[in-house]
């Protein structure tokens, strides 16, 4: 299995040290997560401290920025990672795009079809010469000029995933995409029993292989040197599936535990703002529906047991002066749980 570590986002002199360090303890992939701070940015930097880690947003908010502006900030990460880039994409929820973006909503899985269609029409068309012509009911890109064209790389096009919770978006993730970012609130049993058979069904409609298409988290890891790192891991992640499960749009994977009045009052509490109160309400068996817990030591039988055979790779996020070496021997563990997942193949 693989595992992904977070980047600094606000400090970006921070972001060479954490980079390297991550690398050097065998860690599979770098991310950033698009909150309050610009997403790509800290993986410019890191690509230049690094030479063999994955560099991917998880995920960049699609639909505010245009698939031409996105595409040439990808290739030249791409470019200047020397090949190591992973587009993570999502359509963040209705009211954040209308409310915060100001960008008008419409359904997202058609709509998010046709802006991976038009990066990977853009990409053809500076790589291999393709003229740009993508005409769908989103978008319509038919001018690229010279001067507006960066020099072929020689390098794989961008593998291209996206974040998925229902079923349309799923089955797109399949279909089209070269893997899938699942969300933190979701279960083995949701992974198992909806998610996987859904993405299937993708890869089948479109020929695609399961060899090369990556599944991405589906919980939580709660982790650290000792049990006090590890209780403090498991407050973040409380308070984490309290806000998530509020939320209407996960009710059906707490449904899918009976969890279904335990959404209802969280709902209902975070209409009144009771946002501290709400992590009160996840008990430690509820919490571990949704995460991998234990030391450096103990983690790895737990997340075969909560990943294992479902999920290809997985997030890590440490403290801050978290230890080389316990880490390095935690990931060896990991490392040797097996995967489905064998590689992007995203040449042409």
């Amino acid at each position: 299995m693989r595992v992904f570590t977070e980047l600094p986002l606000a400090d970006w002199r921070s972001v060479r040290q954490v980079a390297e360090t991550a690398e050097a303890a065998g860690f599979d992939a770098l991310m950033t997560v698009e909150l309050g701070h610009d997403v790509l940015a800290p993986l410019a930097f890191a690509a230049l401290a690094t030479e063999r880690v994955e560099l991917t947003p998880s995920i960049a908010v699609a639909f505010p920025r245009s698939p031409t502006v996105l595409a040439s900030q990808a290739w030249d990460l791409q470019a200047n990672s020397r090949g190591r880039f992973v587009l993570g994409l999502g359509p963040q929820v209705k009211g954040h795009n209308e409310r915060r973006f100001g960008i008008p909503w419409s359904p997202p899985a058609p709509r998010l079809r046709e802006y991976v269609e038009a990066l990977r029409a853009i990409w053809r068309c500076w790589e291999m010469g393709e003229k740009l012509d993508y005409r769908g009911k989103h978008y319509t890109l038919t001018l690229m000029t010279p001067d507006f064209s960066p020099v072929r790389t020689g390098l794989p096009m961008v593998p291209v995933t996206i974040s998925a919770v229902g079923p349309a978006m799923l089955r797109l993730a399949g279909e089209l995409c070269d893997g899938v970012r699942l969300h933190p609130l979701c279960s083995r049993r949701y992974l198992e029993d909806v998610c996987l058979p859904t993405m299937l069904e993708g890869m089948e409609r479109s020929g695609r292989s399961r060899a090369h298409f990556d599944i991405h988290g589906g919980g939580f890891v709660c982790t650290g040197p000792d049990e006090a790192a590890v209780r403090k891991a498991m407050e973040a992640a409380r308070f984490r599936v309290a806000f998530y499960g509020s939320t209407r749009t996960y009710m059906p994977i707490l449904a899918l535990h009976g969890l279904e009045d335990l959404g209802r009052k969280l709902h209902e509490m975070s209409v009144q703002g009771q946002w501290k109160e709400m992590a009160r309400q996840i008990s430690d068996d509820t919490l571990r529906i949704f995460a991998a817990c234990g030391t450096y030591a103990e983690v790895v039988p737990e997340i075969e047991r909560r990943f294992g055979g479902a999920a290809d790779s997985i997030t890590i996020p440490l403290p801050p002066g978290w230890e080389l070496e316990p880490v390095r021997e935690m990931l060896a563990g990991i490392h040797r749980i097996p995967r489905a997942f064998r590689g992007f193949k995203t040449e042409g």
